[in-house]
């Protein structure tokens, strides 16, 4: 192997976020952005504040589909950062069980 090339893991990670760059310039994406809507805490944020979340990172194996991506507000992608669904649904039930 050249010492230039990248490990598979690399390269299915570079393939992945390059989906997920023309998935962001594609129209489905411009219409379900449309709106301007958190897909986790449900706020209204402006199509430009939204960016694009993976459910399951790419890091933990998710992949760069439709089914996959979620609008989401900066401050809940930051949040989220590489948890899985059940991991956050777990986040998000402690931070309701605290205030409570």
């Amino acid at each position: 192997m050249s010492e230039f090339a990248l490990p598979v893991e690399a390269a299915a990670l570079r393939r992945e976020r390059d989906k997920a760059r023309e998935l962001r310039q594609s129209q489905w994406w411009k219409r379900r952005i449309a709106d301007g809507v958190c897909e986790y805490c449900r706020r209204r944020v402006g199509h430009r504040a939204l960016t694009m979340d993976h459910v399951v990172p790419l890091g933990r194996g998710g992949r760069s589909t439709r089914g996959n991506v979620v609008p989401s507000c900066k401050d809940c992608n930051t949040r989220k950062k590489s948890l899985v669904p059940v991991e956050w649904q777990a986040y998000l039930d402690r931070l309701t069980k605290m205030s409570e």
